[in-house]
């Protein structure tokens, strides 16, 4: 089961996350922040309080905002290949 173990915020929208498979690097977040639980994350500094959540393994936000560990891996893929 894939987890995330490490998330620090890199500015902006960016966040570095390490994954329980040893995978690790940067993602950017902005082009995802749609809808009514992740509107409130458009303002950096609640984006920036970004947390790993022991529960659910993944990134989480204090208003129950997460991504799954899966999108953000394949975000982690998709955005090394367009760099």
């Amino acid at each position: 089961m894939l987890n995330v173990i490490r998330v620090e915020h890199r500015g902006a929208y960016r966040l570095w996350l390490q994954f329980n498979d040893g995978a690790e690097g940067e993602v950017d977040l902005r082009d995802e922040l749609d809808g009514p639980v992740f509107e409130p994350l458009q303002d950096q500094k609640e984006f920036a309080r970004v947390r790993v959540d022991p529960e659910i393994r993944t990134i989480a936000w204090p208003n129950g905002a997460d991504f799954a560990p899966e999108f953000l891996r394949e975000r982690l893929k998709s955005d090394v290949a367009a760099a």
